[in-house]
């Protein structure tokens, strides 16, 4: 296989390990990244190019000889960026790592994959989705449920979408809100009410060409804002991979009873599906469990675990592009890859942006550590980074086992500086101690 042009699609620190791990492949000749970010524009080129602009995309696949196109965040699958492609003649031609609009409806609609697990037998917590028309059924049903209490927004809701309530006139009041004023916009147009599960969450990543499958290494990310796991939900504060708690045996279980039903369930109901499936996981006191499906990698997750690849991932890319994925595994590097992000003071509410960000050039280049851009953006003058968003960056580090990873990850962390500068500084500690 010749070198061949890349575009990548996304902006933050998901993208960044994307860009990185895929410029390192002898197959890549050209990196094109749209429309990234400063740690992006360290590994390819950065181009404003609008994917919803179908034309000028068209434009710029031709004059860039783009041969791949990677989807990393979830809002273009969603709205049928591979099925756009598809069917234009200027596009229809490039390999696509993302699936269509049918395909992602497992990440944006809760009902719709809720539905999905139970025609498949895909264990899940018990569940009911309620309407404006049904909210009084709605708040009913809460009223057989123990607290803690589960709503999900049916749609995309930038992560902010679920709410975990202990009350259950909390709970009725905010089902009320979500359904009848409209709390998370379209996105609760529906709502998803379901059981709590207790246990202990995980994360699983596959790469499918529709039919086969590889798994990618499994990590544990930490979503509570506050140490201890408390506080609001955020769209990720760290990861750890691999997981401790995940033996042979819980691996073979995620395989059999929820990896393999899901890519067989696509095939079943002609549901065309190449890229990546993400597996939110619970283990409870009788089986594991699926929170949730996403359509893409996680996000801090794949800082985490795709430097854990000993593969190129150019080519595991093009083998599921083209259906050559049988008998295809993923080779992994040992010892562990720690995550911890760094965020906005006040996030994930109320944030400001652009302030200066010091301390990126002070890094030994020999340390196992590298500082994944999400929410950064050129100073104004262009000779510095300010922060841009509410997670600013993820500091990974490489380590025999996650401790020696994680003291690489902090120690990192203590030479960057900006105003409002928050991280946790409990991640992976319950898998260490």
């Amino acid at each position: 296989m010749n070198a061949i042009n890349i575009l990548l699609l996304g902006s933050g620190g998901r993208e960044h390990a994307f860009a990185r791990v895929l410029n390192q492949s002898p197959l890549c000749n050209q990196l094109f990244i749209a429309p990234g970010n400063p740690g992006t524009a360290l590994e390819g080129i950065n181009v404003e190019v609008d994917w919803q602009d179908t034309e000028a995309l068209a434009r710029f696949a031709a004059e860039s000889e783009i041969s791949l196109v990677v989807v990393g965040p979830e809002d273009p699958l969603v709205h049928g960026l591979r099925d756009v492609c598809a069917a234009h003649p200027g596009l229809n031609h490039l390999a696509f790592i993302g699936p269509g609009a049918s395909g992602a409806r497992l990440e944006g609609s809760k009902d719709f994959s809720k539905e999905f697990m139970g025609r498949h037998g895909i264990p899940t917590a018990a569940h009911q989705t309620f309407t404006p028309e049904s909210v009084d059924a709605g708040c009913a049903f809460l009223a057989t449920l123990s607290p803690p209490y589960v709503l999900k927004a049916d749609g995309l809701a930038a992560g902010k979408g679920v709410l975990i309530l202990s009350s259950l006139e909390e709970a009725q009041t905010e089902l009320r809100a979500m359904l009848l004023e409209a709390k998370f916009g379209e996105a609760s147009a529906k709502v998803v009410v379901e059981e709590f599960l207790d246990g202990i969450e995980f994360s699983v990543f596959a790469l499918t060409d529709g039919e086969h499958y590889v798994l990618l290494p499994e990590a544990k990310d930490y979503k509570r804002i506050g140490e201890g796991d408390t506080g609001l939900n955020t769209g990720g504060m760290g990861a750890v991979s691999p997981v401790p708690f995940c033996t042979p045996e819980i691996m073979e279980e995620v395989r059999s009873r929820i990896v393999e039903p899901t890519v067989n369930g696509l095939r079943a109901e002609g549901i065309p599906y190449v890229g990546f499936l993400f597996f939110g996981l619970i283990r409870c006191a009788d089986a594991v469990k699926v929170i949730e499906y996403n359509c893409r990698m996680g996000d801090p997750e794949t800082e985490a675990v795709l430097p854990r690849l000993n593969e190129d991932l150019v080519a595991l890319l093009m083998d599921a592009a083209n259906h050559r994925l049988t008998n295809r595994k993923a080779e992994v590097s040992p010892g562990a890859q720690c995550v911890v992000v760094s965020v906005a003071g006040g996030y994930p509410e109320a944030y400001g942006k652009g302030d200066p960000i010091s301390g990126l050039n002070d890094l030994d280049p020999n340390d196992p550590t590298v500082v994944f851009h999400a929410g950064t953006k050129k100073s104004g003058d262009g000779t510095g980074v300010v922060t841009n968003g509410g997670r600013v960056l993820a500091v990974s580090s490489k380590g025999k086992n996650a401790s020696e990873a994680l003291a690489a990850t902090y120690e990192a962390l203590s030479k960057i500086h900006y105003p409002g500068q928050y991280y946790r500084r409990d991640i992976g500690n319950d898998l260490v101690s």
